[in-house]
């Protein structure tokens, strides 16, 4: 049995309204492909000061991609500065959030999941020489590729630029190898044996 992996470009992300129409996104994934999603990723283009869309019953995660700094303000008084390079936080979808932009238009990276069905970490690791994916029971791994270039080596070539996307579900017993260099998000996505993570494409040679 072998694992399975999607590749998704940059240039295919699928740019967007926000939920309250005050700003635009690129949505990575979302899984499954409907309103009601377990898990979402995309890259927010904020360029001016503004409030985020609710999203009750959901756990959100930023990283700042790109610009100098965004200042988040939170309705019980807490103020958040995301600063250069890659910052993060997390907070809860139902939030009330503000944000202000200090010294210009920023690109962030959204994930937002229903933790009733997904627990979801985040990671920032470098990326040097080898990278290496196992299996585990329910768990699927999300890579977004913040800097360099890699490769995976599984049956068929998959090569990532910056900026694009990679889903991997390793298969028991199977090794999914992950080359090159630079640097990388992960979000390691587990559930319950009885609310699975859907399966992406096959690994295939043709």
């Amino acid at each position: 049995m072998t694992g399975s992996f999607l590749h998704l470009p940059a240039c295919n992300y699928r740019r967007d309204r926000w939920r309250n129409q005050q700003g635009w996104t690129r949505e990575i994934l979302r899984v499954p492909d409907t309103d009601a999603f377990r898990w979402r990723t995309s890259i927010a283009e904020i360029s001016q000061d503004t409030m985020f869309s609710p999203y009750p019953g959901y756990r959100r995660a930023q990283v700042l991609l790109q610009g100098e700094g965004l200042q988040l303000g939170f309705v019980d008084g807490r103020r958040v500065l995301l600063e250069p390079p890659f910052q993060r936080i997390q907070f809860e979808g139902d939030d009330v959030v503000a944000c202000h932009l200090p010294a210009g238009p920023v690109h962030v990276f959204n994930a937002i999941w229903n933790p009733i069905h997904v627990n979801l970490s985040l990671l920032h690791r470098p990326l040097v020489g080898s990278m290496v994916f196992l299996h585990e029971p329910h768990v699927a791994w999300f890579l977004h590729l913040l800097a360099g270039h890699a490769s995976l080596r599984a049956e068929r070539e998959c090569v990532l630029a910056q900026g694009d996307s990679l889903t991997l579900k390793p298969a028991p017993s199977e090794r999914l190898v992950l080359e090159g260099a630079g640097e990388a998000l992960l979000l390691r996505l587990a559930t319950s044996a009885s609310d699975h993570i859907p399966d992406s494409p096959p690994i295939d040679s043709t």
